[in-house]
């Protein structure tokens, strides 16, 4: 008597449990865990737009600490150059990398305590130090008075996380625990079903739809990340480090959607392949 409704209901539940899933296995084995972040992170050191943004920030630091009277504008060109300059080498890199290091530290420390309102940063002072010495070795005047401040870069201000902070500290905790929870009960519901054919294909239907919610999820998610962002933040770079983060996301949404439709189509081929065998005609003996 129950059979048929606790089935659809366990089915519900499992398929709800998808795009869940994929996003605590992203939060908690490539957002929690610092060297796969750093390793996220990692080739936006090659990026353009966060190179022309570095560097931004780096001159306008630096600037804002000399006075060179009428060669303020010659020296900080020089600082602007040297920086791009910089920003192509391997101490480059090494440098955003720990850079990286730290503000995922920081991410964290706001995700799961939100009362200090502090903000989460990257501090660019590495960079600094080397093209200061980049610019004393190339001669340019007053290179050796630049200071060496942090030159921070704010990500975000922990009071923005709100509840968003408290949810994704949920998902970092529950881990593999939820796509785990989603297949056993997939496998209790069809087992339970009736018709447990017609239940693979209606399931796995029901995934490739919470994939493609997954996807547009992702999508909507950046359009409202962007156009939050401070007027002193450039979005091009932003967008590069929201593509980086998400990325994986997004591919995730692809293999569940296409493996949800591959699925139901090759449950329904093979439900169909008994019905046009006994539409065939048998084929009478041959007498000799």
């Amino acid at each position: 008597m129950f059979r048929r409704p606790l089935s659809a209901v366990l089915l519900l539940v499992a398929v709800l449990l998808v795009p869940l899933g994929a996003l605590s296995t992203w939060a908690k084995y490539e957002i929690e865990d610092a060297d796969q972040y750093v390793a996220t992170m990692a080739p936006l050191a090659s990026d353009p737009d966060v190179r022309d943004a570095v560097a931004a920030a780096v001159t306008d630091s630096v600037m804002k600490e000399i006075d060179v009277g009428p060669l303020q504008g010659t020296v900080e060109s020089f600082v602007r150059d040297a920086v791009r300059s910089f920003s192509e080498t391997k101490a480059f890199k090494t440098a955003w990398n720990a850079a990286n290091r730290a503000a995922h530290d920081a991410v964290q420390d706001a995700l799961v305590d939100q009362s200090d309102g502090g903000a989460v940063t990257i501090d660019l002072a590495p960079i600094t130090e080397q093209v200061k010495r980049q610019l004393a070795a190339d001669d340019v005047p007053f290179a050796h008075r630049i200071p060496v401040t942090h030159t921070e870069v704010t990500l975000m201000e922990s009071s923005d996380l709100g509840p968003f902070g408290k949810g994704f500290h949920m998902l970092q905790v529950a881990g593999l625990w939820i796509p785990v929870a989603a297949v056993l009960l997939a496998v209790a519901g069809i087992f339970l079903a009736v018709h447990r054919r017609r239940a693979i294909i209606r399931t796995a239907l029901g995934t490739a739809l919470a994939g493609a919610a997954l996807g547009v999820a992702v999508t909507v998610g950046r359009g409202l990340t962007l156009d939050d962002l401070p007027k002193d933040v450039s979005r091009p770079a932003a967008e590069a480090v929201y593509d980086a983060l998400t990325s994986s996301l997004t591919v995730a949404a692809w293999v569940i959607t296409g493996a949800g439709l591959a699925v139901s189509l090759a449950a329904w081929l093979l439900r169909r392949r008994p019905a046009v065998e006994e539409m065939q005609p048998s084929r009478a003996p041959r007498r000799l």
